[in-house]
C-alpha cells in the first residue's frame, strides 16, 4: 500500500521510467522519452477525456444519501450508470444530484451492476454542462480520497478531446506539451484513437480461468486518419507504439484481418480480451502505467511481454520503490521485446 501513488508527481514527465528491454531493466525518467523510442516511431495515444460523472446526492423525498457514478449517455435523456445507497434503488425512484440535477431510475441494477436513469437539469441546462459544474472526477477507489481541484487537471492528459471516459488512460497522463513537442523534433510521429474507458477497468478477475472474466465493454473510435498513420507508419517500416493498454486494445479491436499490421476505420464498442497466448496483430511496443494484480490491464501486459520478464520488471520496481497505478510510475517495453513475433512487418519478424 505504501508504494500506492495517492497523488500525481509534481511534474508530469518527472514520473519515473522503467525500461524492459531483451530480459534487462534499466532505470530513467519519463522525459528520457524522445532518446528511448525508435528513429521514425509512430506514438498512438488515447484521446478520451474524463467526464466529472461521479454525483453525490439523495433520494427523493426521503433523504436517504447516494453517490451515481455515470457511466455512459443512452438515447433520450437516458444515462448507464452505477449507483451505491444504503438500500437497493429500486424502479421509479427519483434522486436530487449536485445542485441541480434531477433523476429517476428506469431500470434497476442487472448482474453487472449497471442501473438505468433519466437526468436532467432543474435549470434546462445541458447535462453535461451541469456535470462540469458540479461533478466529481471519478477518482480510482484505491486511492482512498475525494478529488481536489489539482485532479481537475492531473487526471486528464494533455491531449484529451473528446469526452467519455470514467477513468483516465493513465499511461497518457506523464505527457506534457514540451515532451510532444520535443518528441516531433525527434521524428516521432503521433496519431490519436477514442477509448471511453469504463469502470469494468477496475474489475478485480475473479476466476481461475481468465476465459470466464466477464470483460467489460467499451466505445472505440479509431478515424481514418489514425488508419492512415499506421499505414504510413508501416510503409517506412517504423514501430507502432501504443501510449496505454487502452490504445491497444483500440488498435488490436481494429485491426485489418486482410492486412496484417494494418488497421480499419472502426466505430462502436470493443469487449477484446487480450491474455498470455494472443498473437498481436498491430502493436509493436508499450508505454504503460503499474497495474493491479489480478488485473487484465496486467494479463495484457503479460501477453505483450511474457509473465516472467513482466513479474521480475514488478519486483524490480517494488525493490526500487516505484509509485504505482494511475498517478504512479510508468514503465516502457520497446519494441522487439514482446512475446511472440510481430505479424505486422515480415521483414523484422525474419530479421530476428
Amino acid at each position: 500500500p505504501q508504494l500506492i501513488a495517492r497523488y500525481p508527481s509534481a511534474q508530469r514527465d518527472a514520473s519515473r521510467l522503467l525500461v524492459l528491454a531483451a530480459g534487462d531493466t534499466r532505470h530513467r525518467v519519463f522525459s528520457d522519452l524522445p532518446e528511448l523510442l525508435p528513429a521514425k516511431a509512430l506514438l498512438v495515444v488515447n484521446d478520451t477525456r474524463v467526464r466529472r460523472a461521479r454525483l453525490f446526492g439523495h433520494k427523493h423525498p426521503s433523504g436517504g444519501k447516494v453517490e451515481v457514478l455515470l457511466v455512459r449517455p443512452l438515447p433520450d435523456g437516458q444515462w448507464q450508470a452505477m449507483a451505491r445507497s444504503s438500500k437497493k434503488l429500486r424502479l421509479g425512484t427519483r434522486l436530487h444530484l449536485g445542485e441541480s440535477l434531477r433523476a429517476q431510475v428506469m431500470a434497476e441494477t442487472d448482474e453487472h451492476g449497471l442501473l438505468q436513469l433519466s437526468l436532467a437539469s432543474s435549470t434546462g441546462e445541458a447535462v453535461d454542462a451541469a456535470l462540469a459544474q458540479q461533478g466529481h472526477m471519478p477518482l480510482p477507489p484505491y486511492l482512498r480520497r475525494d478529488d481536489e481541484e489539482a485532479d481537475r487537471e492531473r487526471y486528464q492528459t494533455v491531449f484529451a478531446q473528446h469526452l467519455g471516459a470514467v477513468a483516465a488512460p493513465t499511461a497518457g497522463l506523464h505527457f506534457t506539451n514540451t515532451l510532444l513537442t520535443r518528441l516531433a523534433a525527434r521524428g516521432i510521429e503521433r496519431a490519436a484513437i477514442t477509448l471511453h474507458v469504463g469502470p469494468g477497468t477496475f474489475r478485480p478477475v475473479s476466476h481461475d480461468d481468465l476465459n470466464d472474466h466477464p470483460m467489460h465493454h467499451e466505445h472505440i473510435v479509431v478515424s481514418a486518419q489514425a488508419a492512415q498513420a499506421v499505414a504510413a507508419a508501416r510503409d517506412r517500416g517504423a514501430a507502432v507504439i501504443a501510449v496505454g493498454t487502452t490504445a491497444v486494445r483500440a488498435l488490436e479491436s481494429a485491426a485489418d484481418s486482410r492486412r496484417p499490421g494494418y488497421i480499419r476505420a472502426t466505430t462502436g464498442d470493443t469487449h477484446l480480451l487480450i491474455q498470455p497466448g494472443y498473437r498481436f496483430k498491430v502493436v509493436d511496443g508499450l508505454i504503460t502505467n503499474f497495474h493491479l494484480p489480478r488485473s487484465t490491464l496486467l494479463a495484457l501486459v503479460y501477453a505483450f511481454a511474457g509473465t516472467h520478464a513482466v513479474r521480475d520488471a514488478y519486483r524490480e520496481a517494488i525493490a526500487q520503490q516505484y509509485r504505482f497505478y494511475s498517478y504512479g510510475d510508468a514503465m516502457l517495453i520497446p519494441q522487439g521485446t514482446s512475446a511472440g513475433p510481430r505479424p505486422g512487418n515480415t521483414k523484422r519478424r525474419a530479421d530476428r
